[in-house]
């Protein structure tokens, strides 16, 4: 079967083929790709990003097809990052085709100012932070996204290039868990043609994004390599399967290093950590887990997506190992320094201490996710006026202790208590949960639960001490 195209310039016609069959992917082998990412609940409901390219919407329908066999459905979920002019008829095209298939569809713009560098970077975060407020808000456990082997095989390419280890070597993971929402990717055994072949049997067009030829971008040159490296043995298949193989080693890497840390560090509800010696130096355990240990610390605390550079860990973890930690260190957003014969792993603060403030919160119920690590929730029914959210500040600390002397009593160490997180209103700081302050003038604030103010905050970083998994997921050979 042929699907006829629209005919725009950025749009094709599905192609032929091969690899899984002549009809592509099918219900029942689409159905083990989801069997080895469950479990699932019954009546499952799924999230599915759907670019309107062919992987994503060869995606949405083989999902479509599986959540209705379970009773279950699907919501498409399209980012417009407003980058491109046609981007907002794109969206609404996709809504077309799906809408005609009972589809649900929705649309999430990424509004607001665009950085003049990094764009990609930017853009990639913008879509997977909407894509988890969407799960998040509508209680759906489950966003699937379009990565096929061909992206797999990229992505472990511009690692190796880059020297990553064997962490970074495994590429994507079959199943992320993030804070509020599983991301599988079910289509990472599967080829781009055999995806379009799927499109084919659906008699499905599919739009083509013009920066997918963007040359400017190293994904896309990694991605025009592809051909030549296949010629040579080194084909997308085989490239995706060396992947799986560092995926396995990073599978019992992480097992080891979440054992070793359960047992020799903890992490705090104000948002810090503290280790013993030996998880920094290395001393008595190898210095793979040692290293690994010191890179989940730092992630976790400094609410980074990601660890940082091997090569950056290393130099701090040699510098530690051999007692060179002085009145402190700074890696990945956060500061390392002794703290009453353990190590104190706390959220470095810059001089003017404002950064990573959010102005304008309205109190009147709702949640929020601030500075990467702190879901904030007001209880509805509270006060209508608004506050600031930003870091306490040695200004704040100051402020807070003019009031309540009696908080140099509090067993927060010093140097985490100017990133705790603070709202402010025009008078000044008004409450410091973690510390169980409220200005004593405010007279709407009860004791114990902040009365029609009714906040909570919870630790909760994009990568928890324990890691977030690894899953290798099922492999199409």
């Amino acid at each position: 079967m042929t699907a006829r195209s629209e005919s725009p310039p950025w749009e094709v016609a599905p192609i032929s083929g091969a690899g899984i069959g002549d009809g592509g992917i099918t219900d029942s082998v689409f159905a083990s790709l989801m069997d080895a990412l469950g479990p699932f609940e019954s009546a499952p409901r799924l999230g599915v990003a759907v670019s309107g390219g062919g992987d994503s919407m060869a995606l949405v329908l083989l999902a479509h097809g599986w959540a209705r066999e379970r009773g279950g459905r699907v919501t498409a979920l399209t980012v417009d990052h407003g980058l491109r002019p046609e981007s907002t008829d794109e969206a609404k095209r996709v809504a077309r085709w799906l809408g005609a298939r009972g589809i649900d569809h929705r649309v999430l713009a990424w509004t607001g100012a665009k950085p003049a560098s990094g764009l990609q970077s930017a853009a990639r975060d913008a879509r997977y932070r909407l894509l988890a407020q969407w799960a998040r808000d509508a209680g759906v456990l489950h966003l699937l996204v379009g990565h096929n082997q061909e992206d797999q095989a990229e992505t472990f390419l511009m690692r190796l290039e880059k020297g990553s280890g064997d962490v970074g070597l495994s590429a994507m993971a079959a199943v992320t868990e993030l804070p509020a929402v599983r991301l599988l990717r079910p289509l990472l055994g599967c080829g781009r043609d055999d995806l379009r072949t799927t499109l084919c049997r659906f008699g499905q067009p599919w739009i083509e994004d013009p920066s997918n030829q963007n040359r400017k971008f190293a994904r896309i040159r990694v991605r025009r390599r592809l051909p030549s490296l296949g010629r040579t043995g080194l084909s997308p298949q085989r490239l995706a399967a060396e992947a799986a193989r560092y995926g396995k080693k990073r599978i019992a890497l992480d097992k080891s290093v979440s054992d070793f840390l359960a047992r020799h560090a903890q992490v705090l509800p104000a948002g810090y950590a503290l280790a013993e010696e030996k998880v920094f130096t290395g001393a008595g355990v190898a210095k793979e887990i040692s290293l690994h240990a010191l890179g989940r610390l730092v992630t976790c605390v400094g609410g980074g997506a990601y660890a940082p550079r091997r090569s950056k860990l290393a130099a701090l973890h040699q510098s530690l190992a051999e007692g060179n930690l002085g009145p402190g260190r700074t890696l990945a957003g956060c500061r390392i320094l002794p703290w009453k014969g353990r190590i104190l792993v706390c959220r470095e603060t810059r001089k003017r201490g404002r950064e990573g403030e959010t102005k304008g919160i309205s109190a009147v119920g709702g949640e929020m996710y601030w500075d990467g690590r702190f879901r904030v929730r007001f209880a509805r029914g509270t006060v209508g006026r608004e506050f600031n959210l930003a870091y306490l500040t040695r200004d704040g600390w100051a402020e807070i202790l003019s009031q309540w002397p009696d908080l140099r009593q509090t067993a927060i160490p010093p140097a985490v208590r100017p990133s705790l997180p603070a709202i402010r209103d025009r008078e000044g700081v008004a409450v410091v949960p973690h510390l169980g302050y409220q200005r004593p003038d405010l007279g709407y604030f009860r004791q114990g639960g902040l009365g029609k103010l009714a906040v909570s905050m919870e630790f909760r970083p994009a990568n928890a001490l324990g890691g977030i998994g690894f899953h290798v997921g099922y492999h199409i050979a």
